[in-house]
C-alpha cells in the first residue's frame, strides 16, 4: 500500500467502534470515501451517538464478513490480534489492513512527533506535548492519549502532533513517518500477542522509524540493551539523539553532578535536576526524552526548562492520592507490566506494602525481586487467580495477603502497613480480571482510598 494508492480507495471498512475507529470512519466520510463500522462487541452509547449522529452506518455484536470482504481497505482497532480468522481472511485475500494512525497519516502533511517503548509513553507524550505548547506550537495530541488522530486530521487539523504509539498501532503502519521518533525502552511486554518471542515484539516497536529521511530524528535511550543492540543493526537516515543517566560520549542528552545535560547540533544547554517536576530515575528519561524532541523543533531552552519544571503528573502513574493514619497511598495502575513496577520501586523511600495481581501477559518477575527484598515488607495479591504471585513472591516477604476484590485489598493493606509506610498500586499487570481498563483500576482505587 502506498499513499498514492488511496485517491484509489471508494469504500472501506472498520473494525472496533472505539475512539480510533470513530475517527477514522469520520475521517473517510468527510473524504468522501464510504464506510461501515462492524464490532464484534457492544457500542458505547458515546460512540453509538457520534455514528448514528453522522448517518455512519455500523452494525455491533458480529461482523458482517461478505460486506467487510468487499472493502477497497480495512482499519483495524490495534486491540484486534491478527490472528483473528476475519483479518486472516482479509490478509489472503490481499485487502489493505491499516491503522487508525496510518489512515490518518494519507490525508495530513502535519509533522509527526511519534512516541513508543514499554513505559513512560504517556508521560513522555504529554510533557513533549506540554513543551509545544507552551512554545506557542499549534499541536494535537493523539495516539494512546488525547482524542483520535483521524478526527483531528477531520476537523481540527494541527500542524505539528505528539502522538503515543503502543505496538499493537505499530503493527499496521507502513507508509507513515515519524518526523521525531522516540523509543523509551524495550522489555517485556504483550507476550502473548508476540508468540512469547522479544524479537517480534522489537521488530514491532521499531517500525516507528519506518520512512525516515536525513531531515528527521531518532531519540532513544543508550541504557536499553535491547535498544541499543537493535540501533547497532539499523540502517537508518535519521539523526541519532540518544540520551543516557550518566556522562558518555555519544550522548545527546545526560546527568552530571545533579545536572541535566543537552548537546546536539543546533545548541548545548542545562537545568538543575532538582527543578525537574517529575521525581524517580524512569521521569528522568522521559524529561530527556521530551527535551530532546523540543530541541529538535528548535524550541528554545528557555522554554523547555520552564515546562519541565511546571508539568504535573499523569494520572495513574506514581500519584499521591492522600495519607490515611500516616501512611502514604499512590496509585501507579499504569503499571501494567514488570518493568514498570521496578521504575516504580526504583523510587520508593519507604517501607512499602506492594499490591501486585490481574491479567498475567506471560509476566517474569525476577526483574523486580531484588527491589521486593530491599524494600517491600508485604505484598497484596489483588486478582481472580493470585497463585503464579503466591508461589513466587511467597518466600521473599514476611507477608503476603491472597485478595479477591478491591476492598479486600484496601483492608488487607490497612492491617498490613504502619505510620511512615507506603502503600503502593502498581500492579504488572493487566486489569481485565477485576476492572474494564488501568483507568477503572485506578480512579477505583482512589475512591476506596477517600472513603478510609
Amino acid at each position: 500500500m502506498t499513499m498514492t494508492d488511496i485517491s484509489k480507495i471508494k469504500r472501506i471498512a472498520v473494525l472496533g467502534a472505539g475512539e480510533s475507529g470513530v475517527g477514522a470512519a469520520i475521517l473517510a466520510m468527510s473524504r468522501g470515501i464510504g464506510v461501515l463500522v462492524s464490532d464484534s462487541g457492544k457500542i458505547s452509547a458515546k460512540y453509538r451517538d457520534i455514528l448514528t449522529s453522522r448517518g455512519i452506518p455500523f452494525e455491533e455484536g458480529g461482523h458482517s464478513e461478505d460486506e467487510i470482504l468487499k472493502a477497497d481497505m480495512v482499519v483495524k482497532s490495534p486491540g484486534i490480534p491478527p490472528t483473528t480468522p476475519l483479518v486472516r481472511r482479509l490478509a489472503a485475500q490481499g485487502t489493505p489492513i491499516v491503522s487508525e494512525i496510518e489512515f490518518a497519516g494519507y490525508f495530513t502533511d502535519s509533522k509527526m512527533i511519534c512516541i513508543t517503548g514499554s513505559n513512560g509513553k504517556t508521560t513522555t507524550t504529554m510533557l513533549t506535548f506540554h513543551i509545544l505548547r507552551e512554545a506557542g506550537l499549534d499541536v494535537g495530541m493523539a495516539g494512546n492519549v488525547g482524542r483520535s488522530l483521524a478526527l483531528q486530521v477531520a476537523e481540527e487539523p494541527h500542524e505539528y502532533y505528539v502522538i503515543e504509539l503502543s505496538s499493537f498501532q505499530l503493527e499496521n503502519m507502513y507508509d507513515f513517518k515519524a518526523h521525531v521518533a522516540v523509543i523509551l525502552n524495550i522489555t517485556p511486554d504483550h507476550m502473548d500477542r508476540y508468540d512469547h518471542s522479544m524479537e517480534l515484539y522489537t521488530a514491532a516497536k521499531f517500525r516507528i522509524l519506518r520512512n525516515q529521511t536525513d531531515d528527521d530524528y531518532f531519540i532513544y535511550w543508550l541504557g536499553d540493551p535491547i535498544v541499543s543492540r537493535q540501533v547497532e543493526q539499523l540502517q537508518s537516515h535519521a539523526r541519532m539523539l540518544p540520551f543516557s543517566e550518566t556522562p558518555c560520549a555519544e550522548a545527546a542528552a545526560w546527568t552530571e553532578d545533579g545536572v541535566l545535560n543537552f548537546k546536539t547540533s543546533n545548541e548545548a544547554w542545562e537545568m538543575p535536576r532538582r527543578d525537574i517536576s517529575l521525581p524517580g530515575l524512569h521521569n528522568l528519561y522521559n524529561s530527556m526524552a521530551a527535551g530532546l524532541s523540543a530541541s529538535a523543533l528548535h524550541i528554545s531552552p528557555e522554554v523547555t526548562c520552564r515546562a519541565l519544571a511546571d508539568f504535573e503528573a499523569v494520572e495513574h502513574r506514581l500519584e499521591f492520592v492522600r495519607e490515611v493514619d500516616g501512611v502514604r497511598y499512590i496509585n501507579d495502575s499504569k503499571a501494567t507490566n514488570v518493568n514498570s513496577t521496578w521504575y516504580a520501586l526504583e523510587s520508593m523511600t519507604a517501607r512499602t506494602v506492594l499490591i501486585l495481581g490481574g491479567k498475567d501477559k506471560g509476566n517474569d518477575y525476577s526483574e523486580i525481586l531484588p527491589l521486593v527484598r530491599e524494600k517491600v515488607k508485604a505484598i497484596v495479591c489483588m486478582g481472580v487467580d493470585n497463585s503464579k504471585l503466591l508461589d513466587f513472591f511467597g518466600t521473599t516477604v514476611p507477608d503476603i495477603a491472597d485478595c479477591h476484590s478491591l476492598e479486600e485489598a484496601i483492608q488487607a493493606c490497612r492491617r498490613l502497613s504502619a505510620p511512615g509506610d507506603t502503600v503502593l498500586l502498581s500492579p504488572c499487570c493487566a486489569s481485565f480480571d477485576l476492572f474494564t481498563s488501568y483507568e477503572d483500576r485506578g480512579r477505583r482505587f482512589k475512591d476506596a482510598v477517600a472513603a478510609l
